[in-house]
């Protein structure tokens, strides 16, 4: 009896330390998925590695959809807050934990904190200088069986991520509408190779763009290059000719099979200006943005140049000819998913995603407060998400339900309660 007390407290203690980190939102796909779902843990914060095609596209998840209503709304133009962590216990969506009854660890200290209870490493991190970035990435297609791996754009990246619970992605204005108001859209990450053995990251959801203004389709994404300034493999300066400028597709890395990048384990892709992804809305990765974009190569001296925008159009997607009135840049060092220029000489070259400055994670809770509160959601967002969490769970297992048209639904989804499917019951 003892043995196996000792046995289960050990499980249940490993399982506890099991860090790595997750988007959590109902319109994901195998949001309720437990240890015990699959014969390995295929949680949608377990890892992915040298996995099969089949294993790591939408995170082995497909048979286990959300509900069609369950739909993440991306507003164009404003961000959106994702809550990221290492246990959905972590987050306001705890009360749909089955195996844990319900509770909520979230540590009332620090309920921005991405694992309570555990180091940093648990969610592959050194400090606020060793984080490599998320994406957000988007197909426009509203039937998931559709989308191939080409299909996915990346429309939006943080590159201080993951770091906080709370997570803000910019979308960008020139946003168009979903067909049949719905896409499929996804969660990347990669992390430092500094803490922890190298993994790539995928969980796929159900979203909707929202105050559409602009019918400008996205452009084909194209494989990322890696081009920014690479200090620890001896290159200093970026290589601005070599980067893929525009539209580009997550990072298929690590895997069995059907990899686009064949990086090393100590040289991962990340989701930084490395790869020439800038930290916000990606506003340049739609059709007519460019007039002409170079093939890039290492020898490349040629930039993009910048589609001139229509008079009407008022937008950077705008179609036009020309290069010499094309819009200034802005300054590449206080903007977000800015355009590149359109010359040589004013193009922006990447760098390494810039330093930071490394704390600990307990003195960085007040930085990170402050800077949640310069922006105007996501105050009135973690208020409306920490309020849920506090409130004391239901009876059963399925997740309290939300007063339609609160801020909920408009910043993290639908905000209706989640319909357990029976292909997703906890086992």
């Amino acid at each position: 009896m003892l043995g196996t007390l000792t046995i289960l407290f050990l499980a249940l203690q490993l399982r506890l330390v099991a860090g790595h980190a997750s988007i959590w939102h109902p319109s994901m796909w195998g949001f309720n998925v437990t240890e015990s779902t699959f014969h390995y843990d295929n949680r949608p914060v377990s890892p992915l590695q040298h996995y099969s095609f089949d294993q790591w596209w939408f995170h082995g998840h497909l048979d286990y959809p959300p509900h069609p209503q369950d739909v993440f709304e991306l507003p164009a133009g404003q961000n959106v807050t994702t809550e990221i962590t290492c246990d959905k216990a972590a987050t306001s969506f705890h009360d749909t934990n089955a195996p844990d009854s319900g509770k909520s660890i979230i540590d009332p200290n620090d309920p921005d904190n991405v694992c309570p209870g555990q180091p940093i490493s648990e969610f592959h991190t050194k400090g606020l200088d060793d984080v490599k970035g998320c994406a957000l990435a988007i197909a426009y297609k509203s039937n998931v069986s559709d989308v191939a791996m080409e299909d996915f754009t990346v429309f939006s990246v943080n590159q201080t991520c993951v770091w906080t619970r709370f997570t803000d992605f910019s979308v960008p204005k020139d946003m168009p509408p979903c067909p049949d108001g719905k896409c499929i859209c996804a969660f990347f990450w990669i992390h430092s190779p500094d803490s922890g053995g190298e993994q790539n990251y995928m969980n796929g959801f159900q979203c909707n763009v929202t105050n559409s203004v602009s019918n400008v389709p996205v452009a084909q994404s194209q494989v990322a290059r890696r081009c920014g300034a690479d200090p620890l493999l001896g290159k200093v300066d970026a290589v601005a000719g070599n980067c893929t400028y525009g539209a580009k597709q997550p990072l298929y890395w690590f895997q069995a099979e059907n990899n686009t990048l064949f990086e090393g384990a100590h040289s991962p892709p990340f989701y930084n200006d490395l790869y020439n992804f800038k930290d916000g809305a990606q506003n340049d990765i739609f059709q007519g943005f460019y007039e002409s974009i170079p093939v890039p190569s290492a020898f490349q001296t040629k930039l993009p140049i910048l589609a001139v925008p229509s008079s009407s159009s008022g937008s950077g997607s705008g179609s036009g000819s020309g290069s010499s009135s094309a819009p200034e840049p802005a300054s590449n060092s206080t903007s977000s998913g800015s355009a590149p220029a359109s010359s040589a000489s004013s193009l922006p070259s990447p760098s390494s995603s810039g330093k930071k400055t490394c704390r600990s994670r307990n003195s960085t809770s007040t930085a990170a407060k402050k800077r949640r509160s310069n922006l105007s959601i996501r105050s009135s967002a973690r208020a409306a998400l920490d309020a849920r969490a506090a409130a004391p769970p239901p009876s059963g297992h399925g997740p309290a339900a939300r007063p339609a048209g609160s801020f909920m639904s408009r910043v993290l989804g639908t905000g209706r309660q989640h319909r357990q499917r029976s292909s997703q019951r906890f086992h």
